[in-house]
């Protein structure tokens, strides 16, 4: 598994998009902190392209990786080697990939300027947005045979955690709001990825404290150590389940 492993990272660090995208995260990294004059300010505005850039990245270079490494990986499932080890093999590969360029890009000049609980929040949960999105990666392209509909299934995935699910609370929120929906709205807060880790960032900062009552709410459940337990064990069911579902179909499907 080990030699599966460092094949798949050899043959993903000498793609050129990687060193693009950290080269990208690199130069955000650098620009905005030498822009604001507050390093809190600062992490909150790199915190907000993290959101947007990573998980893109994340779900389409997974994607294309897997699509592109067919002939690979029927390849290796023709030899005495399990179909779990190939897939995990895959999936670890990836992940490291990713987030080792993520590491490079971001962690330098956040662990530079805020060598503090923020610099430390920042990196971590841009690790854990990275993982997912390449968990649903794996999903999306083990569920569509087809090229171009994984890659479409992938974009609508990141569309709708990105920014339709939020237009949707705003919907709810905006018609209901004669009702006490506050926890209901941290409910359907902590069912979304990015939410989870937007929240936790917005906590960190101590933003929440303009949010009033809602803020406040969010305080309740997530700004204590329970709550950062129970969103990092949200943000980990994340990576897990859609690994596990593309493990299971990939496991049974006929390549």
């Amino acid at each position: 598994m080990k030699k599966l492993i460092g094949l798949v990272i050899k043959d993903i660090l000498k793609n050129k998009v990687i060193l693009i995208y950290t080269l990208f995260l690199a130069a955000f990294g650098w620009s905005v902190f030498g822009l604001e004059s507050s390093t809190a300010k600062g992490a909150l505005s790199l915190f907000n392209i993290i959101l947007l850039s990573v998980p893109l990245v994340s779900i389409i270079f997974a994607n294309i990786y897997i699509y592109n490494s067919k002939e690979f990986i029927e390849l290796l499932v023709s030899q005495p080697i399990k179909r779990s080890t190939i897939w995990n093999s895959i999936f670890i590969g990836l992940l490291i990939a990713i987030n080792l360029a993520f590491l490079i890009g971001i962690g330098i000049p956040v662990m530079v300027f805020t060598p503090d609980t923020i610099g430390f929040s920042v990196i971590l949960t841009g690790l854990f947005i990275g993982s997912i999105f390449t968990s649903l990666a794996m999903m999306s392209s083990i569920i569509a045979k087809d090229k171009a509909r994984g890659i479409g299934v992938s974009i609508m995935i990141w569309l709708f955690l990105s920014l339709i699910y939020d237009g949707l609370l705003l919907f709810f929120m905006f018609q209901f709001s004669d009702y006490p929906i506050e926890k209901l709205m941290v409910l359907f807060s902590s069912l979304n990825p990015i939410d989870l880790a937007r929240i936790q960032m917005l906590l960190q900062i101590d933003v929440s404290a303009l949010m009033g009552y809602t803020g406040a709410i969010f305080k309740k459940f997530f700004g204590n150590f329970y709550g950062y337990l129970i969103t990092i064990g949200l943000l980990m069911v994340w990576i897990i389940v859609p690994y596990l579902i593309s493990l299971r179909k990939f496991n049974k499907k006929d390549l």
